[in-house]
């Protein structure tokens, strides 16, 4: 199968331009954001490469077909037309799970229902088969219908994009590795100055700003439901594996992480030799308030507690004020970052930000602070 496929890679708000820029890198073509997911088009061989690669986006879906569709009958035959064998086999586990928002076909049993029943009758009736085994691979359906508009989708990644093997588990409240990575894509880290967290917690900041600056491929320590598919060569995986190994860097940096929670920097030196970035990753015991740092320039990137999910809002004020406080004593070579959805941090923290990047935590909004130093 050499023909080229239309993907969708569904993205966390807010950070749809920076899935489009690793995808562009990556060498795909038609790329092109939307709210919440990016579009591209590329070849049998870009699956196993954009999910090893991706550091920001959540999954990679092959889109089958697009249409619309305002009555089951309607859903179903054009369910039925599109050419699922080409990439289900006769013994392919095809479970269907999806969305509706804003349209007609709105309970979402019924559209699975209905898509299961013509997913079954095409490759049934392709087959030869009355009733389908669905004793092999996992060919996991999605679907989408936003405003009448239905996109039928087959999941290529399996385990969403963001578990990326290094965390089994996490302190309370953890962010997602995807998001940790697109915060340090904001701050524009490639490695070479120092880079902080004094809020890392379980240590996802420090190890994605790490694996950036080895530039390592953040699916490298685990599996993909795509590569049990039998359409999908193995070889295809085994040359996007040697790519990533060869382009990775091999450097000395400066990279640290301080919690006051010792538990959490245990697990923090836990995730990073798991991630095979503990040679370059110092963890240790240290107050956010009393941060300093001697280099003449470097980052701080964090995600310090909200207030709403983990501490009193006043207590998560006078907080960021006494890390406002600690910062001020960096030299000018520094930008800061804070990740935050407190309505009043910038009051608490002592400035207003030089810019400001609306994102998402999970489904709380939040936004991104990023200050240079005076």
């Amino acid at each position: 199968m050499n023909q080229l496929l239309d993907f969708v890679i569904p993205a966390p708000m807010g950070a749809e331009s920076l899935v489009s820029y690793e995808l562009k890198k990556l060498g795909l073509t038609h790329v092109r954001g939307e709210n919440g997911r990016v579009l591209c088009s590329g070849t049998p061989a870009d699956i196993p490469r954009i999910n090893l690669n991706l550091r920001t986006g959540a999954r990679l879906l092959i889109c089958l077909g697009s249409f619309r569709a305002v009555t089951f009958e309607e859903l179903f035959q054009a369910a039925t037309s599109l050419p699922w064998e080409d990439y289900i086999p006769q013994d392919g586990c095809f479970p269907v799970k999806g969305h509706s928002i804003s349209s007609q076909l709105h309970s979402i049993p019924s559209c699975q229902s209905i898509l299961k029943k013509a997913l079954a009758v095409r490759l049934g009736s392709v087959y030869g088969l009355q009733t389908l085994p669905e004793t092999g691979a996992l060919y996991q359906v999605q679907f989408s219908i936003i405003k009448d508009q239905v996109t039928l989708m087959l999941d290529t990644s399996g385990t969403n994009l963001h578990k990326r093997g290094y965390r089994a588990q996490g302190t309370a409240a953890p962010l997602r590795e995807t998001l940790a990575a697109a915060l340090v894509s904001l701050s524009r880290y490639r490695g070479k100055d120092a880079f902080c967290d004094p809020f890392c917690g379980s240590g996802t900041i420090p190890i994605e700003a790490a694996l950036v600056a080895k530039n390592r491929a953040p699916g490298l320590n685990r599996s993909f439901s795509a590569q049990l598919w039998k359409w999908l060569p193995s070889r295809l995986w085994a040359q996007a594996i040697d790519e990533a190994r060869s382009k990775e860097f091999h450097g000395h940096y400066d990279i640290w992480g301080g919690d006051i929670d010792p538990a959490a920097i245990s697990l923090a030196r836990h995730n990073a030799s798991l991630a095979g970035v503990d040679d370059i990753v110092q963890f240790e015991v240290a107050c956010a308030t009393r941060f300093h740092r001697g280099e003449s320039r470097g980052r701080v990137i964090t995600n310090p507690p909200y207030g709403e999910r983990l501490m009193e809002r006043q207590e998560a004020e006078a907080l960021y004020r006494a890390f406002g406080r600690a910062a001020k004593g960096l030299s000018s070579g520094w930008q800061i970052g804070v990740l935050s959805s407190h309505t009043e941090f910038e009051r608490a923290f002592g400035r207003p930000a030089d810019k400001k990047r609306k994102l998402y935590n999970g489904m709380l909004k939040c936004d991104f602070f990023l200050y240079n130093t005076p």
